[in-house]
């Protein structure tokens, strides 16, 4: 018998939709303009899908025109990694949460002011906590 432990795919498939965990867990994409916190508006904290770690505050969304949630920095320094990401012939940074690892999406030098950063997030990947 083998022991389930956490952040295992056996861990992760018990706990996640099968789209969740193919965007969470296998750095999948969810299609542009059919998340559920595109439009969100509603104030509040959008927290990692997997382990509940905070990652950005309704304050620093807005509406970059991608399709995909957008933030323009994580709710505190150390919420969100940064990687550097060569999949699919492109030159990305990937983001993922600081505490478990889980896909959240990738961030570009082309958002707003005050620091010019678009964290562009998968909804899949997060949970709104108003």
């Amino acid at each position: 018998m083998t022991l389930e432990k956490e952040g295992t795919d056996e861990y992760w498939r018990k706990r996640l939709t099968e789209e969740e965990f193919r965007v969470c867990r296998q750095k999948g994409t969810e299609p542009a303009f059919t998340g559920k916190y595109c439009d969100e508006k509603t104030p509040g904290v959008y927290s990692c899908r997997c382990c509940g770690q905070p990652l950005f505050h309704s304050d620093s969304k807005y509406d970059s025109g991608s399709g995909w949630p957008s933030f323009y920095q994580p709710i505190t320094s150390g919420a969100v990694i940064e990687h550097a990401d060569s999949s699919h012939g492109m030159k990305r940074v990937e983001t993922v949460c600081a505490k478990c690892g889980s896909h959240l999406g990738h961030v570009f030098p082309d958002g707003p002011e005050p620091t010019g950063m678009r964290y562009c997030t998968n909804s899949l990947s997060l949970k709104h906590e108003k």
